[in-house]
Order: structure tokens, then C-alpha cells, then sequence
């Protein structure tokens, strides 16, 4: 049936996490599934191990690279890192909101300097994290709150794509308007999400539901590549998204 197929990549919004200490296992998982990724994401894990290869990895698959190292430091340092990203064609590189004003003022206009096409991504509050984490940090009021307000703060300084849970992604589009990009982690299949899943994310639901609540892509690791057949699951997540955004859309 042709409503059962999943979208072109072109077309798809799921970023597979190539979360793999070795270049050669990400390899091998990224081609099983490319047909299925609008982009693929690489963090620290398999930066640190193989460096800029691990981007070029995305580049040879051709899909756009989500360079994930969640930047947070002097503001001269992420903008040389920022230029250093951009070099490597990576299309989004993570920073942390938290980083402050100049830190995030300074990592995007570098980037538009550049000319590439690298946007700046800021991460609002990690899915790993809830709010008696957050307490102990310091931070007040709720964890919505907070995450609206390094949104906003990094907003100001112009960013325009953000990572956040999928419960904040409902708040987010309507404090930021349509012109934000909010990027959500913590999405698991539809099982996993309503038991609560049993790893170190804790703000999580299925990739239909962060759509419906405002997210324009879904990243996805361990549902894809921990399952019996990857591929297999990568089909179903890019359709189920296809199809949420069509009826989001619609509304």
C-alpha cells in the first residue's frame, strides 16, 4: 500500500543518533537506515573517538550532519569551534543556552560569517534531567519555566533552533511563533514511551505525540539501534512522523 511506505528522505524528519564509540558500527547502522533519515546526528561519543570523519560520515551517506556536542564555554572558544564546525559541513552544531548572552550572540553570527549554512542549535535542558535535578543546581521556579527562559535568552541573540523535551515543545512554539525549529530527543516508540522506558531519559513520549505538540524533527538512537530490525523501525518512525506533521498541518 502506498500509505504504508515511508516518506522520501527528503522529506523525512527523523535524525538517527549515531551513538557508537567506532566510525566502522556507525557506518554500518547509518547505511541500513539512510534511506529512512532526513539527517544524521553525531555527538560526542563518536566525534571524540574518530573526529572529523564521523561528520564526513554523514556527508558520504549524503544527509545532512547534526553535529552534537552541546558547546558551552568562553565565547571565544565556541566561536572558533563554531568556524571549526562549519569547515567540516556539518548543517546544525549544538550550544547550550546556558552559555549566556555573548557566548550565543557570538556562535551565530560567526556561523552567518561563515557562509556555510551551519545553524546554531541551542539546548534549552537536557531529557536526561527533571526538576529535583535542576533544584540541586540552583535553578528556580518549574522546569517549563526554565526551559522557556534560555529559549527566549537565546532567541534574543538569534537563535532560531532549538533542543528541548517534548513536553516543553508545546510551549516553546507558542512563546517563540512558527519561525523556531524545536528539535526533541527523549522519543521512543510507542511501547517504550507509555511504560516510561527504562534509560537515562526522563521526559520522553512517542514520535506522533512530540509532532503533535510542536516538534518539526525527532531525534532517535537506541529505538533504531538497539531493535531486532533497524531498518524495519526506521521505516515505521519516519512515517508515523510523516504523517503526524501532515496532520498537524492540516489543523
Amino acid at each position: 500500500m502506498v500509505g504504508s511506505l515511508p516518506p522520501p528522505a527528503s522529506e523525512s524528519r527523523v535524525v538517527y543518533a549515531l551513538d557508537f564509540p567506532h566510525i566502522d558500527a556507525a557506518r554500518l547502522s547509518a547505511h541500513a537506515v539512510r534511506d529512512s533519515m532526513g539527517m544524521f546526528k553525531v555527538g560526542l561519543e563518536l566525534f571524540v573517538g574518530a573526529g572529523p570523519a564521523a561528520v564526513a560520515l554523514g556527508l558520504e551517506l549524503g544527509r545532512p550532519v547534526f553535529l552534537d556536542l552541546k558547546l558551552h564555554d568562553i565565547p571565544e572558544t565556541v566561536e572558533r569551534a563554531v568556524a571549526g564546525a562549519s569547515a567540516l559541513g556539518a548543517r546544525m552544531l549544538t550550544v547550550h543556552a546556558s552559555g549566556g548572552p555573548a557566548m550565543l550572540r557570538r556562535a551565530v553570527e560567526r556561523a552567518q560569517k561563515e557562509g556555510r549554512g551551519l545553524e546554531v542549535v541551542a539546548v534549552t535542558v537536557l531529557t536526561s534531567l527533571d526538576w529535583g535535578d535542576l533544584a540541586a543546581i540552583g535553578a528556580a521556579g518549574d522546569l517549563a519555566s526554565h526551559v522557556e527562559l534560555l529559549a527566549r535568552l537565546a532567541w534574543s541573540e538569534g537563535v532560531r533552533a532549538f533542543v528541548c523535551s517534548p513536553h516543553e515543545a508545546a510551549r516553546l512554539r507558542a512563546a517563540l511563533g512558527p519561525e523556531a525549529t524545536l528539535i526533541t530527543p527523549g522519543v521512543r516508540a510507542v511501547r517504550a514511551a507509555s511504560e516510561g522506558g527504562s534509560d537515562d531519559q526522563k521526559r520522553t513520549m512517542s514520535a506522533a505525540e512530540a509532532i503533535a505538540h510542536g516538534a518539526d524533527w525527532i531525534v532517535v538512537g537506541r529505538p533504531i539501534r538497539d531493535a531486532a530490525d533497524p531498518p524495519a523501525v526506521a521505516r515505521t518512525l519516519a512515517r508515523e512522523v510523516h504523517t503526524a506533521l501532515a496532520a498537524r498541518h492540516a489543523k
